[in-house]
Parts: C-alpha cells; structure tokens; sequence
C-alpha cells in the first residue's frame, strides 16, 4: 500500500480520545483503527502480532538471519486525536508542487505565509491540508502511517539486514494517558523511538516536566441587596487568584526553555468557581518552584478569606526525557546518522509538550522523538508534507539498519 493511501485511510477513522472519560481507552472508536492496524500487521507478515486487553497493538518484524543478537529496536505512535477539535470526517486536500503562497482552505477561510512562516520550507513539496472544518489528524497518523510503510518496506526487501524491529500502537497519548498500562517488558524492546514530532529533522530527547493543577473556590451566595461583608464571590476569588500568578510565563510569551503555567478551563458561579492549568517547566527546579508558587497562593489566599475557602489539587503527569536518554548518546547519534543519509537536516531541540516517550524512558524503555512532517497539530490549520513523510519513512529504515551494523 502507497505512503498517502495508508494515511489517508487512516485519516478516515475518527479516533479523537476524551479526556472527561474514565475508560481506558477513553472512546471506543480508538479500537476500531487498532483493530485494524492489528489485521493489517498480521496480513504483511509480521510476526507476534497482538493487541491486549487495554488495546495497545504490538508486533515484530523479524530479525535479518544473522541478526539476531542486534540490539532490538522499537518504534512506537499513537493513533488518538486531539479532544480539542473533531477529528470526523476529516476531508483532505492537496497542494500539489507547493508555490510558497497562502492556502485557501475553504472560500472563507486561508492559512497565510504571514501567520505560518515555516511554510517556506515546504516549497515545492505536496502538501496534504484540512478543509478548515476539522483537524487532519497527522498528529499522530503520520507517525502510524511512516512506521507501517517501513515495516512493508523491510518485509519486501530482505536485503536491508537489521535486528529484532518491534512495533507499537497506543491509544489515549493526547491525554495524557497513552502509556498508563503499556508492558515495556512484553514490548521487549533495548531502545525506542516515538515518531510523534512535527517539522522535517526534528529530532527531541528534552521535554517538559508537566503537572496538573486546579483550584476549587468555594463561595457564600447572598442576595446582592443584602450582600455587604457576608457575601463571598468564589467567581472574583477565582479571579484573583489567576492575578497572583506570574502574567509573563503563560505560553503565550514563552518560549524555547520558558515554563508557564496555562489556564485551560474556568467555570463558576458565586457559590462555587473552578480553574484548571497545566503547569510546564524544563528544568525540574524551576518546575517544583512553579508548583510551590501554586500552594503559596492558595495559603495566603485562604488566609486572608478564611480557611478552607480555597482547595489546591496538585498532580505530576510526566518528566524530562534528557536525564534517561543522556546515558544512552548512541540512541541520539544514531538518529541523525539516519536522518542524514536520507538528506534531512537534523534539528535537534526540547519539546514544548509531552510525548509517550517520556514516560517510556522513566519506565525503562529509553524513548526519543523522531519527525513526522505534520505541521499545526491540534486545530483546523494541520497540514503534513508528503515528501517529508517519504524521508521519515527513510529514515525509520536506515535507523534499523544503523542499529544491526
């Protein structure tokens, strides 16, 4: 099967996960594609095909006679959408032998060079867009499609000798789930790679370390006309306490290795009033420092309205990758060989964001980032290079390769 009519049938399949769920996987659509990638495996020919209870897909591509004692190396993507726009009935356009110009999307609306630089970079390559209604779902379709395209490539092509190859499809990473009950041990595999990244030559072992945090304002509601000094506005509290924290490490002045914290939910009513962040942070100091910051708030708010007024819900989701893929240069260095006999640039720089990966290499599986070619992930504006695609694809063969020498 061609590269874009394996991702575009999988663009297809609406597996957008929830993060209100208490499921795993969260949404049962997720199954569907797994179920699917799992037959597909097994009708190209891998071998210890399975998915599990939890709906992880595993499979091997089988070690070059000779190679058997080659390191084992993993490739792992995720198939769920983001839970921040639909990902039904995604209609994919092309831009065929890109011009460098703005792209209409629909007739109301345009994806302009001026608010999207690096398409620059992309002239001259085919481009894959959404309609403007929907996102596209290369993030991380793109990763499933490059990673099964290598495994036919490798099973078509036996005089490319390589180790053990393992193969893994997870659902629920856009929640920050992904790998909750993921079997490192059963996946089997020395080193890993997440294909999850986003421009041509990204290579990423540097992520945020990540929390979630939520205050719970509670309030006494007392009829406006009688409200002096009994009234207490949880709304207005609520209010306040976003005004104590930092204005310059929200996400939208940060960059690079700036943290923030990123007010992503409010409701409220006088009575009762709710705000929910995600608190982000490279360096694990400046990290704990962010949360304490939190408790410190919420200590002296409650000082001054009465204890008990406000409740801080604190809770660690992930770490920095760097300090379990360091040990391991190889892992890095084998990836921008590989990257580079496939005449792709490495860019090697932090993650602004998480990926299973993280977790991974806390659980003993080391798990840097690879490209993938998609581009604005998570909204209406997704696109994805066919040609960087093509060389992910390249690179993912070499890289096995790189591993057996």
């Amino acid at each position: 099967m061609e590269l874009k009519e394996r991702f575009l049938k999988y663009v297809a399949y609406d597996t957008q996960s929830d993060e209100n769920s208490i499921t795993f996987p969260s949404t049962d659509k997720q199954l569907v594609l797994l179920r699917a990638l799992k037959e597909e495996m097994i009708g190209l020919g891998l071998t210890e095909v399975v998915m599990d209870q939890h709906g992880y897909v595993m499979g091997t591509i089988p070690a070059s006679e000779g190679y058997e004692n080659a390191p084992v190396v993993g490739f792992i993507s995720h198939v769920d959408t983001s839970p921040d726009m639909s990902g039904a009935a995604v209609k994919p356009q092309f831009v065929n032998d890109y011009d460098g110009g703005d792209i209409a999307l629909n007739p109301s609306l345009t994806m302009t060079v001026k608010e999207f630089p690096e398409l620059k970079f992309f002239v001259g390559h085919t481009l894959i867009t959404t309609d403007g209604t929907t996102l596209l779902g290369a993030d991380d379709k793109a990763g499933v499609a490059e990673i099964m395209t290598m495994a036919e490539y490798l099973l078509a092509h036996p005089e490319v000798k390589h180790g053990k190859v393992r193969i893994g499809f997870t659902p629920d990473e856009e929640i920050g789930r992904g790998v909750d009950y993921f079997d490192v041990e059963a996946f089997g595999a020395q080193v890993g790679y997440t294909v999850d990244g986003g421009m041509e030559g990204e290579l990423e072992y540097e992520n945020f370390n990540a929390a979630s945090a939520k205050w719970e304002v509670s309030g006494r509601n007392i009829h406006p006309g009688m409200a002096k000094d009994k009234m207490v506005n949880a709304m207005q509290i609520a209010m306040e306490l976003n005004s104590l924290l930092p204005a310059h490490q929200r996400p939208e002045h940060t960059e690079g290795y700036d943290g923030f914290y990123h007010l992503v939910g409010m409701r409220g009513e006088v009575e009762h009033a709710e705000l929910s962040y995600i608190v982000r942070d490279h360096n694990r100091e400046l990290f704990e420092q962010k949360k304490a910051l939190m408790e410190q708030i919420t200590a002296y708010v409650n000082g001054k309205y009465g204890e008990g007024t406000v409740r801080l819900t604190l809770k660690d989701q992930y770490y920095n990758m760097r300090e379990m893929v360091e040990p391991h240069p190889e892992i890095i260095e084998k990836a921008m060989q590989a990257m580079e006999q496939a005449g792709v640039v490495p860019i090697v720089k932090p993650i602004r964001g998480g990926t299973d990966g993280s977790r991974l290499s806390y659980m003993g599986l080391p798990c840097p980032n690879l490209y993938t070619g998609g581009m604005n992930f998570h909204g209406k504006f997704e696109y994805v290079s066919l040609d960087t695609m093509y060389r992910s694809v390249q690179t993912l063969v070499n890289l096995v390769r790189l591993w057996a020498e």
